[in-house]
């Protein structure tokens, strides 16, 4: 036995673990001491041994299964980072559920005047339904795609709308927050006839609970309708983009202008952006962009990008391209907390 080696209990408050933990962990194969003494059976560690105890304790802090903690331990990197992934999915789908539930069973007691009031900055959310209810379906036999989705929690608001070509999602901090977390359905139409009178008050309280939902401001209560449809998972579409290989930075209202026609191809390097529309001998225009990654070509449906440019904020988006054939991320480059997916579209040859 070397100096260097550590006694379980001196290791275990080291790495932020129990000596019994560390003999569980031993005794399932999943971190053997360095060495055991033959005459009394005492385990001892080496330093080396930290980072694998470290990260053994963070996987059963999210309370990962022993079998998966193995395959992040002993198979990987990019095993290691699947099996979190879907295992915080899984967490994260259970949560849902449960205050799905919570939220039913509130909804069922007579007793509670409302299950969730949150408070929100009037001009910040008249400009979010702006931005978002433009990206709903005007008509559908989807109903749930005329509207927009609001999911009102205490650490941020959102804001959802796709037509299945384009999805937008704005992110709101609540100025107040009481109740439990609810999710809502009001159709774009409703909301967009809200704005006007949201944007002229510096606060708006959204009730909602058994006796239906509220939007409140400066002494006037207005009551909204609530859609009762299953709303599509749009985190399952954002958690599924592949990691973007390029992005770039173009003038806003420039590039707005340059889309013309039905069908824009979009060809990308590192210092320009040509826009060609599909079938002309000759670009329609050529900007100047910060660009990083490959160069491309990709093409859109010059009437849904326009549409996404239009409702972005400032002199600036940011273009966030994945493949050619995968929705392109559109943000607001100092604006962040507004995101719009838009499907490029098939270019010849």
């Amino acid at each position: 036995m070397t100096d260097e080696l550590l006694a379980i209990s001196a290791f275990a408050r080291r790495v932020g673990l129990t000596p019994s933990a560390l003999r569980f962990y031993d005794d399932c194969g999943l971190l053997r001491p360095a060495q055991v003494d033959d005459q009394n059976g005492y385990r001892y560690y080496a330093p080396d041994q930290e980072p694998r105890a470290v990260l053994l304790r963070d996987l059963r802090e999210i309370d990962l299964p022993l079998a998966e903690v193995r395959v992040v331990l002993d198979e990987g990197p990019a095993a290691g980072a699947a099996v979190v992934r879907a295992h915080l999915r899984t967490v994260e789908g259970k949560a849902d559920a449960a205050r799905r539930a919570a939220a039913r069973i509130l909804a069922s007691l007579p007793a509670v005047p409302y299950e969730c009031a949150v408070t929100l900055g009037g001009a910040e959310l008249a400009s979010a339904i702006r931005q978002v209810a433009a990206a709903a379906a005007p008509t559908d036999e989807i109903p749930a795609l005329a509207c927009v989705l609001v999911e009102l929690d205490e650490d941020e608001v959102t804001l959802v709308a796709t037509d299945r070509y384009r999805l937008s999602v704005r992110k709101l901090h609540p100025v107040g927050f009481t109740g439990y977390p609810r999710s809502l359905l009001v159709t774009a139409t409703e909301l967009t006839a809200l704005a006007r009178w949201v944007a002229a008050a510096a606060e708006v309280r959204i009730e909602t609970g058994p006796a239906g939902t509220t939007f409140a401001a400066a002494g006037t209560s207005l009551e909204v309708p609530v859609v009762d449809e299953e709303f599509p998972a749009y985190q399952a579409i954002l958690e599924g983009l592949a990691p973007p290989t390029s992005r770039v930075v173009v003038d806003r209202l420039r590039l707005l202008d340059l889309l013309t026609g039905e069908t824009v191809a979009l060809s990308i390097d590192s210092e320009r952006l040509t826009v060609t529309p599909k079938g002309a001998t000759a670009p329609s225009g050529e900007l100047e962009v910060i660009a990083s990654g490959e160069p491309l070509r990709i093409g859109f449906t010059a009437s849904l990008l326009a549409a996404a440019l239009k409702v972005s904020v400032g002199p600036d988006v940011l273009l966030e391209i994945g493949s050619v054939d995968r929705p392109v991320v559109v943000r607001s480059a100092d604006q962040g907390t507004f995101t719009t997916l838009v499907m490029p579209a098939l270019l010849d040859g």
